[in-house]
């Protein structure tokens, strides 16, 4: 009986999107579509960016970055729903919970600040476009992508200390489909005001920090495209931001309102919705968002796909 009772307080059990049959067969073929689609879309960005010489940019190197945390992020949390989804045995070992939960904290609070940085690689290319080539060198691309890769980490790692530090008494049973940390708080007899606390401060510090340096930056792209005198010119220089402005406000959404939200008014099933849409939906759009007004990726596309294709002829 002790070793009965040892083995389920390593163990966590993930109650999942739905009980009912039905459902669970449906969500098991959306999400297997989903996660198919964001691997290869995600993976054929990456790949087109290195094969065109002419994406050998700032603004590429970054959205490579955004498409490796897209299907790290997706593979961290999808397969482990599937899994769940099929099995009747729904439970997780204590290190396999940690973690998922450390490793969708370093790619959500990297996925932020390099969203933050594009902003500014955006900034520096339409005005200051004389100096761009000087002010985003080779040597500050490098050394933005591993500060927000570093932080991510420091991030990840106090958030998960403390978070396995709080006692589960109440129940085993995450009303969840991954672990996260708001669904944690439910379970602990102890009072979490101190963990609140530091997800609070932590989320103003990265999500609300490069939330506000994207918004100044875009408010400084905005007045510099209104001052183009040209249609064409301004169509051309707004197209490049709108791309990127679209997954800025689904993601900075989605992220402030699962790390921002009062652990008292936290809604279970509200959280489930918020988090597909950042964890899975948000990665296969990425790709087709950033690749649908790009000339230079879709024609490298063409031109790939068209020698592929006289080979196999």
């Amino acid at each position: 009986m002790t070793v009965s009772n040892q083995t389920f307080e390593n163990r966590f059990v993930l109650i999942g999107l739905t009980n009912i049959p039905y459902l669970q067969e449906l969500y098991l073929l959306i999400f297997l579509i989903i996660y198919i689609i964001t691997v290869l879309g995600n993976s054929l960005f990456i790949v087109v960016v290195r094969i065109n010489i002419k994406l050998q940019t700032p603004m590429y190197f970054f959205l490579s970055h955004l498409s490796i945390i897209d299907v790290c992020f997706s593979s961290a949390v999808v397969p482990k729903l599937l899994v769940i989804t099929f099995s009747q045995d729904k439970s997780v070992s204590l290190l396999e919970c940690a973690t998922q939960m450390y490793v969708s904290l370093v790619l959500g609070a990297t996925e932020c600040l390099i969203l933050a940085v594009m902003a500014y690689d955006r900034y520096a290319a339409i005005c200051k476009p004389l100096h761009y080539n000087t002010i985003m060198n080779k040597r500050l691309c490098i050394c933005l992508a591993l500060g927000c890769w570093g932080v991510g980490v420091i991030n990840s790692t106090i958030h998960v200390f403390f978070t396995f530090q709080l006692p589960f008494c109440r129940s085993r049973h995450i009303n969840h489909f991954f672990c996260e940390v708001p669904p944690f708080f439910r379970l602990s007899c102890q009072d979490t005001w101190f963990n609140e606390l530091a997800m609070y401060i932590s989320a103003c510090i990265i999500a609300i920090c490069a939330f506000f340096l994207t918004l100044i930056s875009y408010i400084y792209i905005i007045s510099s495209i209104a001052k183009i005198r040209a249609p064409q010119g301004r169509y051309k220089a707004f197209s490049t931001c709108a791309s990127h402005l679209t997954v800025v406000a689904v993601y900075y959404g989605t992220i402030m309102f699962i790390y921002l939200h009062p652990h008292s008014a936290y809604s279970p099933e509200m959280g489930k919705i918020v988090s597909i849409i950042y964890t899975s939906v948000t990665p296969m759009l990425n790709p087709i968002i950033y690749s649908i007004r790009n000339q230079d990726i879709k024609s490298t596309l063409r031109k790939n796909t068209y020698k592929a294709f006289s080979k196999c002829i």
